[in-house]
């Protein structure tokens, strides 16, 4: 069995899961707290992030994307009308853009400061950056999230999925980002009609 190397409030780490799922695969789900930056974990991905997957072969898959891309090109065709990257190089695109929008633009803009001030802090070391939270860095996500919301109901509306007419990696990964910042309790739900 696969081994996935995560951790729980990544949203990465739940794209993935949530990845799996839908591939009816199972892994072996590893706890990894980056901030203390295991050795071992270092050897397998020397950038320190979640999520790492590993086959049994011992194949390792560091980051979302590569994950993502690995298991559509091992695993993709079995899904058959269900496969989470479309064919043909138009609707590949969509995904792969919406799917950098929210792994980096709502991730940089949301999720992460969202996890590190009211989470992870509460974990780390002084000297890993624990500590208090920065309320200003809190009020700037929450800010923010009103922004995309009004973005993925403009999609929404236009389409049956965020980047077309199926389930693709971009809905699995605006679902990820979400459930981590509804999980802290910061998505507006009652602002907006979709």
């Amino acid at each position: 069995m696969a081994t996935l190397h995560h951790y729980p409030l990544c949203p990465h780490s739940r794209f993935i899961r949530l990845v799996l799922g839908e591939f009816g695969l199972e892994a072996n789900l590893v706890e990894e707290r980056v901030w203390e930056r295991r050795r071992d974990f270092l050897e397998m991905n020397p950038a320190g992030t979640t999520p790492v997957f590993r086959e049994d072969t011992g194949l390792t898959v560091p980051g979302a994307g590569p994950i993502a891309e690995y298991l559509d090109e091992t695993r993709g065709l079995a899904l058959a009308e269900r496969r989470l990257l479309p064919e043909g190089p138009g609707p590949r695109v969509e995904v792969r853009r919406l799917l950098d929008w929210f792994s980096i633009k709502f991730n940089d803009e949301i999720t992460a400061p969202l996890v590190l001030e009211k989470v992870m802090k509460r974990f780390m070391g002084r000297e890993e950056g624990g500590g208090p939270p920065e309320m200003s860095a809190i009020r700037a996500a929450r800010a923010n999230v009103r922004y995309h919301l009004r973005y993925i109901a403009w999609l929404t509306a236009k389409r049956n999925w965020l980047a077309g007419s199926e389930l693709s990696y971009a809905d699995l990964a605006a679902a990820a980002h979400l459930s981590c910042v509804d999980y802290l309790g910061d998505v507006p739900w009652d602002e907006d009609e979709t």
